[in-house]
C-alpha cells in the first residue's frame, strides 16, 4: 500500500471526503515533492497540489499525477484555493491537521471552505512511524554519511578552533560525502557548554581538556540521520572518564531491551540502571529518544512519560545523557532500526572514549 492509499483508507474509515495537508514533512511523505510552499488536498478521485508560481514547474515534474493549483494571484489566499477546490468537488467535509495550522489560517478556512472542518492529529505522522524498505535504505545511507563525517571532523578538533568553524566544516563534510545540500541545524559545543541539551555553536574557542559534543545529521533524499558523539580534547580527567563510562553503560542498557513490544517508558527505566543511587542520577533528562524519518523528531517518542510501544520498522534514536550544569555533559546517540526480534544500529561510528 503506497502512502496515498494509506491516507485514502483512513479517510474511508472516518467518512472523510477530503483531507487537507499543510505540514511540509507530510506533503513530502504523501506526494514526494521536495520544494517549498506546498499544500495538498486529497479526495477519493483526485489529488490537488497547491503552490505558487515559483514552484509550479517543479511540482508538475515531481508530482505528475496531481492537479497543480496556483494560489498566489492578486488578492487571493490559500484559503481561497481550498474553498474553490471544495466547491468544485462538492465536498461536504474535509479533514485537516489541527496542530499544523495557525488560528488565523483556521478562521480563513472556516470562512472560505464551505464544508465541515474535521480536526485531526498525527494521522500521517502515524503512517510515517513504520518505515518502508525504500525509506530504510535512505536512512541507512544518511546514517553512513554522518558516521563518515565524524571520522573526518575529529581530525580538525584542536585547541583554538571555534565551535562555529567546526560546525561549518562538519556540514561541508556531509555534503561532500553525498548528503542533500539542504541542511538542518546541528549542535557542536564544548567545555562547560556541553551541559546544554540543545546548545547552539558559538564563537567559543576550544581549550585543552574540553569535552566536545557533536549532535548532528544530514538528509539523504529527504531522510535524516541524527547522531551524537562526545570526545575529549586532550587527556580525560578521572571525572570525565567516570561520566563517559556511565553514559556508555546507559546506552548499552537501553539498547539491550530494544525489540517490538518494548515500551518507551521501559527504555527510560533501563537507561537509569547504571546511575541509580549515584550522584549523577539527578543529571539525566526524561526524553531519551524519538523517531526519525523525513523529520528529525517524529513518532514514536521515548522517555519517562512515553506511552509508545515499539514496532518492527520503527527507526528511533537512543540518546540518554548526563548533563551537569557548570561542568559539562556527555551524550552518545545512536539511530536504530527495530527489527523482528531486536534492533540494527544504523550508526557505525565508535562509542569508545576518544582523547584527541
Amino acid at each position: 500500500m503506497n502512502n496515498v492509499q494509506k491516507l485514502l483508507t483512513y479517510m474511508e474509515k472516518e467518512n472523510l471526503e477530503a483531507f487537507y495537508i499543510s505540514s511540509p514533512a507530510n506533503v513530502r511523505y504523501i506526494s514526494g515533492y521536495t520544494g517549498d510552499d506546498s499544500y495538498l488536498v486529497i479526495t477519493k478521485n483526485k489529488k490537488y497540489f497547491i503552490t505558487d508560481p515559483r514552484y509550479t514547474e517543479q511540482a508538475a515534474e515531481e508530482c505528475p499525477d496531481y492537479q497543480i493549483y496556483n494560489w498566489r494571484t492578486p488578492g487571493k489566499t490559500i484559503g481561497d484555493a481550498l474553498g474553490n477546490i471544495i466547491s468544485t468537488e462538492h465536498i461536504k467535509n474535509v479533514g485537516f491537521e489541527s496542530d499544523k495550522v495557525t488560528y488565523q489560517d483556521y478562521k480563513e478556512m472556516e470562512d472560505k471552505a464551505k464544508a465541515e472542518l474535521v480536526p485531526t492529529v498525527d494521522v500521517i505522522e502515524t503512517f510515517r512511524a513504520i518505515k518502508s524498505e525504500e525509506e530504510i535504505a535512505c536512512l541507512r545511507i544518511s546514517c553512513d554519511i554522518a558516521s563518515r563525517a565524524f571520522e573526518k571532523i575529529i581530525k580538525d578538533i584542536r585547541v583554538g578552533v571555534t565551535e562555529k568553524e567546526l560546525a561549518s566544516k562538519l556540514s561541508h563534510y556531509m555534503v561532500m560525502e553525498g548528503a542533500d545540500t539542504k541542511p538542518y541545524g546541528g549542535i557542536l559545543i564544548s567545555g562547560a557548554r556541553t551541559s546544554l541539551l540543545h546548545g547552539i555553536p558559538s564563537s567559543k574557542a576550544l581549550e585543552y581538556g574540553d569535552f566536545v559534543l557533536m549532535d548532528y545529521g544530514c538528509q539523504y533524499k529527504g531522510y535524516l540521520s541524527d547522531m551524537t558523539r562526545t570526545v575529549v580534547l586532550g587527556k580525560a580527567t578521572a571525572k570525565q572518564r567516570e561520566v563517559y563510562v556511565l553514559e556508555q553503560q546507559m546506552v548499552e542498557d537501553f539498547e539491550a531491551i530494544l525489540r517490538p513490544g518494548t515500551t518507551g517508558k521501559e527504555t527510560y527505566e533501563a537507561s537509569l540502571k547504571a546511575i541509580r543511587g549515584t550522584e549523577y542520577e539527578q543529571y539525566n533528562y526524561g526524553g531519551i529518544g524519538h523517531g526519525v524519518g523525513v523529520f528529525v523528531h517524529e513518532i514514536p517518542f521515548l522517555g519517562s512519560n512515553s506511552t509508545a510501544v515499539l514496532e518492527k520498522g520503527n527507526v528511533v534514536t537512543v540518546e540518554p545523557g548526563l548533563y551537569i550544569p557548570g561542568w559539562g555533559g556527555v551524550r552518545i546517540e545512536d539511530q536504530v532500526l527495530i527489527t523482528e526480534d531486536g534492533y540494527e544500529n544504523l550508526i557505525s561510528a565508535t562509542k569508545e572514549l576518544i582523547e584527541l
